[in-house]
């Protein structure tokens, strides 16, 4: 897939988030990369048959203080791996956009604080 279109999909991914949701997410690039690269894999961890979808780093929007934002402010970032991705709707027999959906509902869950175990339990209620 051309990352033109595979954009396309992502923003009709994000548009699928509650308007509240939307509403409530500031400073925040969503990036695309084809793979996570070395010292992506090593920070999270990955063992070799392993990968991600995506990865939000930044300060959660529960964790910023009163001084979140003061001076300069680099945004967080939700990063989607588009080859996993393509491969993850392949293998399961999904089609990419929803694989990019939930993706991006899984990163901006992080930002809004929660960790991987509270993301996959509210996943299963959630995506289902």
């Amino acid at each position: 897939m051309e990352k033109r279109e595979f954009e396309s999909l992502i923003e009709n991914g994000f548009a699928l988030l509650p308007e509240w949701v939307r509403k409530k997410i500031k400073n925040v690039a969503i990036l695309v990369e084809d793979e996570p690269s070395r010292e992506i894999r090593k920070q999270e961890h990955l063992a070799d048959d392993e990968t991600l979808l995506g990865l939000y780093q930044g300060t959660p929007l529960s964790a910023r203080g009163e001084n979140y934002g003061v001076g300069t402010t680099m945004p967080d970032t939700i990063t989607l791996y588009q080859k996993p991705i393509e491969e993850a709707a392949e293998e399961d027999g999904i089609e990419i956009k929803k694989v990019i959906a939930d993706t991006i509902w899984h990163e901006f869950a992080h930002h809004f604080g929660m960790d991987e175990k509270e993301v996959r339990e509210r996943e299963k209620k959630h995506l289902r």
